[in-house]
């Protein structure tokens, strides 16, 4: 990761300052004292050679601790004299840490903290709903933002050209790649040799340390076969098919990136949900938690309708004239609720996130029940 970023950027000053990167906890397993677990960044973490610890911060102890409110006030108070020159992490909390520094230095950027801050190195959820307010903490033309898919599974891929924002599939990692096309209807996988660019596959892994084609949950499809290069479409379990719509995260994702910047918005985070209402019909039920919210609604629901409409023919056929699939229902949820949400399912933390999609309505009722208590 660290050599293309260089490779692409013969000018850079990355290993003057530090990198800061934002993981899990790790802890002892209550089954054995000897025995450690948490998140795969924390594990990573731990496992460093020395030399990479000259060149990070927070210290170790301060990365791996539990208690992620505890956690961000020590990483503030460790990193803002620091000279930080590369950030890595979940833009959900990544920005959630800026944020809390900007309020503890009194700055209007994150440039006035950090002046050599030139790239960020994030993975797990898409950083397209995030993107407008990223540029707004960090108001930096040339900043580079780099997308790696580094899964507890394995390290799959990594953005390797700052002007294409899919990711290159690494070959070479001890992972044998298998494709399941996601409209089959069997279980037969093709190698990598039949894929096809557009088409969307579920990720099937076989790798040295002992898993045997193992379905990850992912779902991707391909940019570009010469070379493999890729995006990730949403996972199989983090999707919308209640009315035969097929909606999956990267249609959401862009939508919410698109009319963002039309409305000159920001959003904290969101996640849909079906409505099923009893003559037959539904719509999608959108919670959104904004950073400002549009000054008209209806017109934001009606572009978000039309902005999803013309990346998703599905859901577009599904709308049409009202007859199966109605206008989208958004509901404005007040500031911190998904926050609330994570700290009552205990997952505050670097690597943990709001599901986008989902096809029941379990986690709306969930949010609605955070609402009512709070």
């Amino acid at each position: 990761m660290l050599a293309i970023y260089c490779n692409n950027n013969l000018e850079t000053n990355l290993f003057s300052g530090k990198s800061l990167s934002l993981s899990g906890s790790r802890q002892l397993d209550n089954l054995e004292n000897d025995i450690y677990s948490g998140d795969v960044s924390a594990i990573i973490l731990y496992n460093l050679p020395l030399l990479a610890e000259f060149a990070r911060t927070p210290s170790v102890e301060t990365a791996l601790m539990q208690g992620w409110e505890s956690k961000i006030e020590k990483i503030a108070k460790e990193t803002i004299n620091e000279d930080v020159t590369s950030i890595a992490g979940v833009p959900s909390w990544m920005i959630v840490l800026l944020e809390y520094i900007l309020k503890k230095t009194k700055t209007n950027n994150i440039l006035e903290v950090w002046p050599n801050l030139e790239v960020y190195f994030h993975g797990g959820i898409s950083i397209n709903p995030y993107k407008k307010k990223f540029n707004k903490i960090i108001p930096n033309s040339k900043f580079s933002f780099l997308e790696t898919y580094n899964a507890s599974e394995g390290f799959f891929g990594i953005q390797d050209n700052q002007n294409d924002s899919s990711m290159l599939l690494m070959l070479d990692y001890g992972i044998y790649y298998e494709f399941l096309p996601l409209d089959s209807a069997t279980n037969n996988t093709i190698q990598l040799e039949d894929v096809k660019v557009g088409d969307v596959y579920s990720l099937v892994i076989t790798t040295n340390s002992g898993l045997w084609r193992y379905q990850i949950g992912d779902t991707i499809a391909f940019t570009s076969v010469n070379p493999y290069r890729f995006i990730i479409v949403g996972r199989t379990k983090s999707f919308i098919n209640a009315f035969g719509e097929e909606l999956m995260v990267h249609n959401t994702d862009k939508a919410l990136e698109i009319i963002s910047k039309e409305f000159n918005i920001n959003i904290i985070d969101y996640t849909v949900g079906p409505i099923f209402y009893e003559n037959g019909t539904g719509a999608h039920e959108w919670l959104i938690e904004f950073e400002n919210e549009p000054h008209d609604l209806s017109y934001f629901i009606s572009r978000l309708d039309s902005t999803i409409k013309g990346l998703n023919s599905d859901y577009e056929a599904k709308r049409s004239s009202n007859l199966l699939l109605l206008l989208p229902v958004v509901k404005i949820l007040p500031r911190g609720t998904f926050y609330q949400w994570l700290k009552v399912k205990n997952k505050l933390g670097g690597q943990f996130k709001v599901p986008r999609l989902n096809n029941t309505r379990v986690l709306i009722d969930e949010i609605y029940n955070i609402i009512l208590n709070h």
